[in-house]
């Protein structure tokens, strides 16, 4: 028959069957996840004797785990008391890299700790995991140092632990996000005020919007240090989203349509309002350009503008700069004036301050 199914209560005229093979149940239980430790990670850092399969070295020369349980290439694996298992020696003069697998073994049909041993080299390498289905399934616990000249060896652990599942909100995310375990991935599905829907994770650093979906969220890009600017024909237009935890990318233009010019306060320069406020731990540049057709206010039809958000707690807004007007070897001046019927763009990638750093 082209089709089958399974498990059923009984065998069908449709394909439906209960009984199933350690190759089908193995296919089936793969869908359900993948390999892995059964201990979920719901704290933000950990003894290392305290997990399971916990490691110790003994006589420099085997390692004994304690007990621990794990679901492997779809079976599930449990050991209930300490195991030792013991490293082979390398009285060669070259290190060797093994490793300590649960190995899933269908044609034995058991689950059991094994190790795998690599090869002598100047530059170890640790052999990859078997992962063959219907036959052996393997899931690295260790990754075994083996010095040259039968040195101790020294176990790192390489073991995927579970987590905890990623979760949906209606609304109210980051509220529902203080009920909820280190580790955790949220979902905001709905967003109310007016933000994006959204993924957030909860860490050890608190709870962070880790990229927005959909559409870019609009914000106005006005502009800080104004003395005097026009009553009308001045827009301002911005766009930007989270695109990593604590990361923004935006783009705005303030386009003044205008014959009259913008002009900051005296001695100042004329600062342009970010999105989010960026993380002061460093400061941070930002770039863009002006166009200026009519060539007004002494500068250039065309001239790049450098943004300073500047070291400290955390900036609102950047700074603006442009190239000097009387020579390259002057640097930077302050840019003081948005010329009529000119266009700021501002585009840009940076690190917000969501951790009030």
């Amino acid at each position: 028959m082209a089709e089958v199914s399974y498990p059923y209560a009984e065998s069908n005229a449709s394909g439906g069957t209960p009984a199933i093979s350690e190759a089908q149940w193995q296919a089936m239980a793969a869908m359900w996840g993948g390999d892995r430790v059964d201990f979920r990670l719901t704290s933000d850092s950990y003894a290392a004797n305290s997990l399971p399969f916990s490691a110790t070295v003994i006589n420099g020369r085997s390692v004994e785990l304690t007990p621990g349980r794990a679901i492997v290439g779809g079976f599930y694996y449990q050991l209930t008391a300490n195991l030792t298992v013991t490293i082979e020696a390398n009285p060669t003069t070259k290190a060797r890299k093994d490793t300590i697998v649960i190995r899933t073994d269908i044609p034995t049909g058991s689950t059991n700790v094994k190790v795998v041993k690599g090869q002598p080299s100047n530059s170890p390498v640790a052999p990859q995991p078997q992962r063959s289905a219907g036959q052996q399934w393997e899931m690295v616990l260790y990754e075994i140092n083996v010095p040259a000249l039968n040195g101790t060896i020294q176990p790192s652990n390489r073991m995927p632990f579970d987590m905890g599942p990623r979760v949906g909100a209606p609304w109210n995310a980051q509220a529902t996000a203080d009920f909820l375990p280190v580790g955790t991935f949220v979902y905001d599905l709905d967003s109310n005020g007016g933000d994006s829907q959204h993924e957030s994770f909860v860490g050890r650093d608190g709870y962070v919007v880790a990229r927005h979906f959909g559409k870019s969220r609009t914000y106005t890009p006005s502009l800080m240090n104004v003395s005097s600017q026009p009553s009308s024909g001045v827009s301002y237009k911005g766009r930007w989203r989270y695109t990593a935890p604590n990361m923004v990318f935006f783009s705005a233009i303030v386009d003044n349509t205008s014959s009259t010019d913008i002009k900051s306060i005296s001695g100042s320069a004329l600062g342009f309002v970010l999105p989010q406020a960026a993380c002061g731990q460093t400061g941070q540049v930002i770039s863009g350009h002006l166009r200026n057709p009519e060539k007004k206010g002494g500068l250039p039809n065309f001239c790049s503008v450098q943004g300073l958000c500047w070291q400290g707690q955390g900036a609102s807004y950047a700074t603006l700069f442009v190239p000097s007007d009387s020579t390259l070897k002057e640097g930077l001046d302050l840019l003081t004036v948005i010329p009529g019927k000119s266009q700021l763009y501002i585009t840009a990638t940076y690190e917000a301050n969501v951790f009030s750093e």
